[in-house]
């Protein structure tokens, strides 16, 4: 990957999460791709509100790790607003209780239906604690 910070990325970030969008529609999407393709299912639960989200986003969106998200992922953003919308979706996976930060990175396997970062979903919710690389050796960690 060729950033080396986040102020190399390109601005404004994105503005990932779609307000309003059908989540469990998309997620159950993702998840039909990613049984018919061998990927793992990435749900990113967020919001544009969040500058980590945000961050994270503008990291993916970059051309190598994009290339890279796309051979072993198949990814969902779903807006949880401010921890108010859509959290049927975490719960669908076990996670009941308020999320402890944003972005919550869930890592599906579309075989079991179970999370494969269970207990590590808010890893990233510090993403500006971090740099690109490190956030794209996190996503890279949960590929076999």
């Amino acid at each position: 990957m060729t950033i080396a910070s986040f102020e190399d990325l390109p601005k404004p970030l994105p503005l990932p999460y779609a307000e309003g969008a059908p989540a469990d529609v998309e997620v159950a999407r993702a998840i039909v791709r990613a049984k018919r393709t061998g990927k793992l299912v990435l749900i990113d639960l967020g919001g544009n509100w969040c500058l980590d989200c945000r961050l994270l986003a503008g990291t993916m969106r970059q051309a190598p790790l994009k290339a890279w998200l796309a051979r072993h992922y198949e990814e969902v953003t779903v807006d949880v607003g401010r921890f108010d919308r859509n959290l049927q979706i975490p719960a669908r996976f076990g996670i009941t209780g308020r999320l402890a930060g944003v972005p919550a990175i869930l890592i599906v396997d579309p075989k079991t239906g179970r999370l494969v970062n269970d207990g590590k979903i808010t890893a990233l919710a510090d993403a500006r604690s971090m740099t690109p690389q490190g956030l794209a050796d996190w996503l890279a960690s949960w590929v076999k």
